[in-house]
């Protein structure tokens, strides 16, 4: 079969031949469709995963393919066999089926994003309709999707921040409430963080970034012990864009409602990751749910996979 075959991790996947996996008895075999190039498929690709296997092997963890003449989203087929190949093998329990209405693309581009919210809000935070969530990093693909998701399920104020103040009118038009902007000094960005926190409240983050502004929120969540207890905010880790680190002191934790979680492969099972994406493709059309995508061929993956673009790409068979 042909497949994305990354042959080494110092140059991009080629097209090329690659052997057709042979499913166990608990597996299905996926004719697929579609598969997005996301983030983590780049990091194994590029061998910075502790998990990539050695070369050569086929990269991605996702996509939308066809079992047994029904359109399914599948993830973690069994390596060395990613998602970017004619054929995977996935266990039977990692497959949920996907609405008619959403398009193989499309479900393939928006479901990892999609998986970050919707898994971050209702599982790990426990998301109550009416609080009030701050997406930290809304810029990004998965960081527009967070505020898209957060919307629909009821958030009564929804706060996003990043770098770049230009993009207010993007991120209001997805359901943005206000804008934070992390283009300045980390004293200033405390304090914006402070009065949001006084001001409005903010019940849950969603955090695409770590780094310097996860510090500068965390630092805002002291609280001015008037003999109160602080309310309870649970901050969600989701990516480390900024970086991998911060320093916590003792006293964000001895004086706030601070919950620290985070939301990802380990905090969850695969099993029940997959049945979220499930919940979150099913409400797809409802919430009016957007991303912007590009596609190349799987053919034209050497090339399409050092592309430049804002949108999230996906490879089609």
């Amino acid at each position: 079969m042909k497949a994305a075959v990354v042959a080494s991790f110092a140059s991009p996947p080629r097209y090329a031949e690659f052997e057709t996996p042979v499913p166990a008895p608990t597996e299905t075999l996926v004719e697929v469709r579609a598969a997005a190039v996301t983030q983590l498929a780049r990091i194994f690709a590029s061998g910075k995963h502790f998990a990539a296997p050695k070369p050569p092997f086929v990269p991605g963890t996702d996509g939308v393919g066809v079992v047994e003449g029904k359109r399914m989203y599948f993830a973690f087929p069994r390596a060395p066999v990613g998602s970017m190949a004619e054929v995977v093998a996935v266990e039977r329990r990692y497959t949920v089926s996907v609405p008619d209405d959403v398009d193989d693309v499309t479900a393939a581009a928006a479901s990892n994003p999609g998986m970050a919210a919707w898994c971050g809000l209702t599982r790990r935070a426990r998301f109550v309709r009416g609080e009030s969530v701050l997406v930290n990093g809304a810029a990004g693909i998965s960081g527009r999707m967070a505020i898209q998701v957060a919307k629909y399920l009821g958030a009564r104020r929804v706060v996003a921040t990043a770098r770049n103040p230009n993009v207010e009118s993007e991120l209001r038009a997805l359901g943005a409430d206000s804008l934070i902007v992390l283009a300045q000094s980390q004293t200033e960005l405390t304090a914006a963080f402070r009065r949001e926190l006084r001001e409005h409240g903010v019940d849950v983050v969603l955090d695409f970034l770590y780094g310097n502004s996860a510090e500068a929120f965390l630092s805002a969540c002291v609280g001015p012990a008037l003999g109160e207890a602080e309310p309870r905010l649970r901050f969600v880790q989701i990516g480390t864009l900024a970086g991998p680190n911060i320093t916590l002191p003792a006293m964000v934790l001895r004086s706030s409602g601070l919950e620290l979680l985070g939301s990802g492969l380990g905090a969850l099972s695969h099993e029940e990751l997959v049945k979220n994406i499930g919940e979150f493709l099913a409400a797809y059309r409802a919430g009016g749910f957007r991303i912007e995508t590009e596609t190349a061929s799987l053919r034209d993956v050497e090339a399409a996979w050092t592309r430049q673009t804002a949108a999230r790409l996906v490879l089609t068979l």
